[in-house]
């Protein structure tokens, strides 16, 4: 039986220890509380830091680059010809095959695009990320795309290792291959024109060769792997250029965007932009492979459907 305290609140005792004089015993838990030590602390902290890691690391790793993002974007141009007004242009780029991406990829982009009903079909180049060979399995595929105004598309700074056979299999699969050349487009008794230049990396651009045999005054949608050379090419009557080659940087960061972008691309990053001079519009599509590590984080791979309109 616990005596009585003297001079305390009511109703409450004093151990016995406490009144000899020893140690007071450890006092049990208040129900529904616990106490953490520093170790404790420590481990979850640095539990939760690895947790967040894997998964950050997981999602930019096995989610994000097969994550497609289809952007939809009206585009008024006051020089288009009203015979191509509400023309569907589908555009693609930097598929890389080869690193990280392989046929079945390929046949995933590919029912994105037949979805689109794309009237137009423009790709800005490194269709491989090395070899020449890695497109082969993916040529009846690429086939398999219908556009009734045609299917063009251009070299980049990965294609460059056989660029016989590249074009070989990109002509395979029903894309005219423009190499500082251009093709005119005919409709409703108007006239647009697609031209390519060659890499600026690897290649040779000459933006003269590609308008010498355009009428003047002809809308002229211009192919360049390199989104910067658009200050180059707003000089030429080009009137909208379509690009690639960054990857929107691949890696951003919060708040801080893209760390890194390659040579080429460092002004003309992600999305729509219009030079300084002629106002010029250039897209920057972020591309759908990857290259140098198998990630994307906060830059989804990017297919991209303009309706072309007349200002």
């Amino acid at each position: 039986m616990s005596k009585p305290s003297f001079g305390g609140s009511p109703g409450k005792t004093i151990p016995a220890a406490a009144e000899g004089g020893g140690q007071v015993p450890p006092q049990p838990e208040e129900p529904g509380r616990r106490t953490m030590t520093r170790r404790q602390f420590l481990a979850r902290g640095l539990g939760t830091l690895a947790g967040a890691a894997l998964l950050t690391g997981g999602y930019a790793w096995q989610g994000e680059p097969n994550w497609l993002e289809v952007n939809r974007l009206e585009l008024p141009l006051k020089e288009l010809p009203s015979a191509f007004a509400g023309t569907r242009l589908v555009h693609f780029s930097d598929v890389h095959l080869g690193f990280n991406k392989d046929a079945r990829d390929v046949a995933r982009l590919v029912k994105n695009i037949r979805e689109e009903q794309p009237d137009l079909i423009c790709f800005t180049g490194d269709i491989v990320d090395s070899y020449a060979e890695d497109l082969t399995d993916s040529v009846s595929i690429l086939a398999e795309l219908e556009a009734p105004l045609g299917k063009y598309a251009i070299l980049g700074n990965h294609d460059y290792k056989n660029t016989e056979l590249l074009t070989k299999l990109l002509k395979e699969a029903g894309f005219r291959v423009l190499r500082n050349q251009a093709y005119l487009i005919r409709q409703g008794g108007a006239v647009m024109a697609v031209a390519g230049l060659d890499d600026m990396l690897h290649g040779k651009p000459d933006p003269e060769a590609a308008v010498k045999d355009i009428p003047d005054g002809t809308f002229t949608v211009l192919l360049m792997h390199e989104p910067d050379y658009a200050d180059i090419a707003e000089a030429y009557p080009f009137h909208l250029q379509l690009s690639g080659h960054s990857h929107g940087g691949q890696i951003r960061l919060p708040l801080a965007g893209a760390p890194f972008t390659p040579y080429g691309s460092r002004k003309y990053i992600d999305g729509l932009y219009y030079t300084e001079n002629t106002g010029m519009p250039v897209y920057v599509n972020r591309g759908f492979g990857e290259t140098m590590m198998p990630l994307r984080f906060l830059c989804r791979p990017e297919l991209t459907v303009f309706t072309l309109r007349r200002a």
